[in-house]
Parts: C-alpha cells; structure tokens; sequence
C-alpha cells in the first residue's frame, strides 16, 4: 500500500472533522477501549483505521517538526517591517 502525507490525508478532511478529531483526541486517551472507534464515531464520516492512520501522520509528522526537519515558513508582515517598527516594538517589551 502506497503512504500517504498528512498534507495529501488532510485535503480528504474537512476543517469541522479536524476540530472533531482534535476533541475526540483530548476525551478519549491512549487507554481508552475501543478508542479509535470511539473517536470515529465523533469525528463522523470516517472509520476507525482512517482516524488511527490520521493520528499516527500527524505523530510522524510532529517528530519532524521537532527534529528540526522541517523549515519554517518566512512570516512577513502584511506593510512591511522597519526600524521605526522596531522601536516602536522596544516599548512593549
């Protein structure tokens, strides 16, 4: 069987299904029974294998972030950022 990403997995799941999953995740722990089932059955729409392989992408996904395997994205702000700015920032701290 082929892997999938967990960007390619996430596109097959709605923002609603996400925040699901996220509670579900928070109710029902590791020694929860039946607790893939119980989480599929929160998240509606998916089976208990799809939430347990979704968990397991983001775990993955997650030891690469802190492995530092994964760049961060370059933020800029939306009007630009200059000295002024920083100075202005010095205040606040």
């Amino acid at each position: 069987m082929a892997s999938m990403s967990l960007s390619s997995s996430r596109a097959q799941w709605t923002a609603k299904q996400n925040k699901l999953f996220e509670q579900a995740l928070a109710v029902y722990d590791r020694d929860t029974p039946d607790r893939w089932h119980n989480i599929a059955r929160a998240v509606g729409g998916k089976s208990a294998d799809e939430v347990r392989r979704y968990y397991e992408l983001l775990v993955k996904d997650l030891e690469h972030i802190e492995a530092g395997k994964v760049a961060f994205p370059a933020y800029r702000c939306p009007g630009g950022y200059d000295d002024a700015d920083s100075d202005r920032l010095k205040h606040l701290t």
